[in-house]
């Protein structure tokens, strides 16, 4: 019976989130601030984590693949396929989902417990729209551009581990990244990305616009945000493969 509930109320703020805005200019310059809050703050942990995930998967499927029938080049290929498909648009998510998602459903959590979202709707104000709408659509923005950012870091680090620890010639792997690759590969992924961009932001608002409480509830809500939101990522992920892969 949760399940129903929670299914419909988040629905129901979907409605109202969706609304005509009153303003249009405010939420311009909302959304220019929250792409910056979301993507820019976050292109860090997301080039880090981009290079140490490229080198690690070209380093494993090196030692994974030491077969005499196995052509070198197929290490490239490998960790282009990796990266595109799956590493770079499914994890860049899951940790945005951790840092930017957090983030989101503990501001607006804030604001329900201290009585700002009952001051603005008394005003008039659709609150969720004023507070969630930027939110999304600076997601749906900015992450696929984290996403190729992610593609050509992990891709540059899996060619760097490659001439250092010398497990594939540079030759081979650089053959193998160009070997039989396709555009659509781009398109998956960025697909993904828009796709769980919503999903990060529009669960993470739900649960920040619906907290009740203290702090103690907010950071309660913070949490719900960042598992369920993990949770329909990779349920959404399994989706996605099953559509435009198969």
């Amino acid at each position: 019976m949760k399940f129903l509930f929670h299914t419909g109320r988040y629905f129901s703020l979907l409605w109202m989130i969706l609304h005509r805005p009153e303003r249009a200019s405010i939420y311009r310059r909302q959304i220019i601030i929250e792409m910056d809050n979301i993507g820019i703050d976050s292109l860090g942990i997301v080039a880090i984590i981009s290079v140490f995930m490229g080198a690690v998967v070209a380093i494993q499927t090196a030692f994974n693949t030491d077969h005499p029938l196995l052509p070198n080049y197929a290490i490239g290929f490998a960790t282009r396929q990796a990266i595109i498909l799956e590493f770079s648009p499914t994890v860049i998510s899951l940790i945005l989902a951790g840092k930017a998602g957090s983030r989101i459903a503990s501001e607006i959590g804030t604001m329900r417990v201290t009585e700002q979202i009952d001051a603005l709707e008394i005003m008039g104000v659709n609150a969720a729209g004023f507070l969630i709408l930027p939110k999304i659509i600076a997601s749906m923005i900015i992450l696929p551009f984290l996403v190729i950012i992610s593609i050509f870091l992990g891709i540059a680090g899996g060619w760097t581990a490659s001439a250092l620890t010398g497990v594939v010639p540079l030759n081979n792997f650089t053959y193998g990244l160009t070997f039989e690759f396709s555009s659509f590969d781009i398109y998956y992924a960025l697909i993904k990305s828009v796709v769980f961009a919503f999903i990060i932001a529009s669960v993470s608002g739900y649960y920040g616009f619906y907290t009740r409480g203290g702090s103690l509830d907010v950071g309660q809500s913070s949490t719900k945000a960042v598992v369920f939101s993990s949770i329909h990522i990779i349920a959404f992920n399994l989706i996605l493969t099953q559509i435009l892969l198969v």
